[in-house]
């Protein structure tokens, strides 16, 4: 017969409060302007190093795109750009709304919003990217805002703070 021991920390005794630590789940809001469209994000506290590099940068200015080999998505090519990041909370399916840093490695850097199924790739094939933002509010036009990308070419998009 096995038997479990309680492991210290791991199973919890009844009554024990669980959960993350309050001051590590703070989200902070951002507000995404691309074509005519406007979204608010919040980030993603299992990405804080990804969140704190990419905050110093707003406002962040670029144009988007529509991916070559993801599927359903829109990306910013960096190119050699670097933030200052290695793999954290890193993910190549992206949920609709689900924002993603690429470190660089096989492909070079970039950011990449889902807005249909999605699977995360590039002419070396599979990539992972850091999950860092989420899109909250506005999920409901990042069909139309990628379907417009897709048909009329590169669009401005900027990110701030809310």
């Amino acid at each position: 017969m096995i038997k479990l021991r309680r492991l210290a920390g791991f199973f919890p005794s009844s009554g024990a409060r669980q959960g993350p630590n309050p001051s590590q789940t703070t989200m902070t809001r951002i507000r995404i302007r691309a074509a005519e469209y406007e979204f608010i994000a919040e980030t993603n506290p299992d990405a804080p190093e990804t969140v704190a590099a990419f905050l110093k940068l707003l406002p962040y200015k670029q144009k988007i795109i529509h991916v070559r080999w993801s599927g359903e998505g829109c990306w910013i090519p960096l190119g050699e750009f670097k933030l200052g990041v290695g793999f954290e909370n890193h993910t190549s399916h992206p949920s609709v709304g689900d924002i993603l840093f690429y470190p660089g490695g096989y492909s070079e850097t970039e950011i990449i919003l889902a807005y249909g199924s999605c699977m995360f790739a590039s002419k070396m094939g599979q990539l992972a990217g850091n999950h860092f933002l989420t899109v909250v509010e506005g999920k409901e036009n990042l069909r139309a805002l990628g379907v417009k990308t897709l048909w009329e070419g590169a669009q401005d998009i900027v990110f701030e703070l809310a």
